[in-house]
């Protein structure tokens, strides 16, 4: 696809305006511009819900940001106070000023991560400047960066590329990718919640599994061996299409994670202990089931992985014999099926009521006896869910002599 300088101008003005943050001009200084995403974005007619401002004035960024601030009466974040890089933000909008580093404008460009962001609007010429050819760069949906010490200076660099990919279906230049495999072992050297944001932006994107493909190609996040843990599927080989759209933008980004960082690797990665105890549980079922053939598992196993695979069941399909996927799809979708949404008839307190029994492990045990019953269709309601209680508590409950 071909951009016109000109049309890009005009889309730009556009949007500045129907976006209502062109009341800030006013403010800026000459030699000010316009740069990053949102030039980017509005050239792809990519419309995202939060919208990122970058801006860089001549000096005095701090002092700018300030007056503007307390205008428009929004939130003031000095972000870097010695290379005076602030934050303005209201409603959806975040705007980050922050001041020229180079003596030129084509020096400032050049440190840039990406040349699709590298791309400036200056606002009192009304004009683009693109000294890498940037705009060329979003024609052909090509990633690439001016040098290897853009990645070097900042290394979560490295992931924003399978995030490029992953969001806007970007190839990434030859001699990117050999400045990634050079220098991926620096992402160690970044704080641990920025690469946990970058994991989710990527595992979360429209080709996603592009981006998944390359990173564990590329062993972005571990050793040679990693990935030949059995646990670690071919991506390339399964069918995604049993998946509904709903289900895979639900259940895709967990299934994406496990298969690029292992447990050891999420908790080191600041991921929310439901996230771990999620993949720790697809392990376990994953290793169970290889160990033992899933036809031959008793009721008691089959009750169990279903009671702990209920709420994401879909992130763990791909692990079962091929001809059993779509099947296990569709009783999961029913919510009425007992066995792949237990549920019981009885709660803890009715029990208690009805049959004089206490807090502790056996009403656990027996909350988790009538709930399998339910599930294989033994139990009907009420009255035979408290007769088959008291017959298990006769057998089951504890002696007193």
């Amino acid at each position: 696809m071909y951009y016109d300088h000109t049309l890009i101008i005009k889309q730009l003005e556009r949007s500045i305006k129907f976006n209502n943050w062109n009341f800030i001009l006013s403010f800026l200084p000459q030699g000010s511009y316009l740069v990053g995403g949102y030039i980017r974005d509005t050239i792809l007619g990519r419309v995202t819900e939060e919208m990122d401002i970058d801006i860089v004035v001549p000096l005095n960024a701090i002092e700018i940001g300030k007056k503007i601030s307390d205008n428009i009466e929004s939130k003031f974040i000095i972000l870097d106070k010695k290379r005076e890089v602030v934050r303005i933000i209201f409603n959806h909008i975040s705007i980050d000023i922050a001041n020229q580093v180079s003596s030129t404008i084509e020096g400032d460009l050049s440190a840039r991560d990406f040349t699709i962001n590298s791309i400036a609007f200056l606002f009192d010429k009304k004009c683009l400047f693109d000294p890498l050819n940037g705009i060329k760069d979003l024609e052909f949906s090509l990633l690439r960066t001016h040098s290897e010490i853009n990645l070097i200076n900042d290394p979560l660099r490295i992931l924003r590329c399978f995030r490029f990919v992953s969001e806007l279906n970007f190839k990434i230049d030859i001699k990117l990718v050999s400045f990634i495999k050079k220098n991926k072992s620096s992402l160690y050297l970044v704080a641990k919640e920025r690469v946990n944001y970058e994991i989710q932006k990527i595992v979360n994107g429209a080709n996603a599994l592009d981006a998944v493909i390359l990173i564990k190609k590329l062993n972005i996040f571990g050793s040679e061996k990693l990935y030949k843990d059995s646990f670690f599927l071919d991506l390339k080989k399964i069918n995604y299409d049993g998946l509904n759209q709903e289900e895979k933008e639900k259940f895709l980004p967990l299934f994406f994670i496990s298969q690029i960082l292992d447990v050891v690797s999420q908790e080191r990665l600041k991921f929310s202990k439901a996230e771990i105890a999620k993949t720790n549980l697809l392990r376990k079922w994953h290793f169970f089931l290889n160990n033992k053939n899933i036809s031959q598992l008793n009721e008691l196993e089959r009750f169990k992985l279903h009671k702990e695979l209920e709420m994401f069941l879909p992130s763990f399909i791909f692990y079962l014999p091929q001809n059993l996927r779509i099947d296990w799809l569709k009783r999961w979708r029913d919510k009425d099926d007992k066995l792949f949404h237990p549920s019981n008839l009885l709660n803890g307190d009715l029990i208690k009521k009805h049959l004089q029994i206490e807090d502790g492990p056996t009403l656990g045990e027996l909350l988790e006896y009538l709930s399998k019953e339910l599930a294989y269709k033994r139990l009907n309601n009420f009255d035979e869910a408290i007769y088959k209680a008291k017959q298990w508590i006769k057998q089951n409950a504890p002696k007193c002599d």
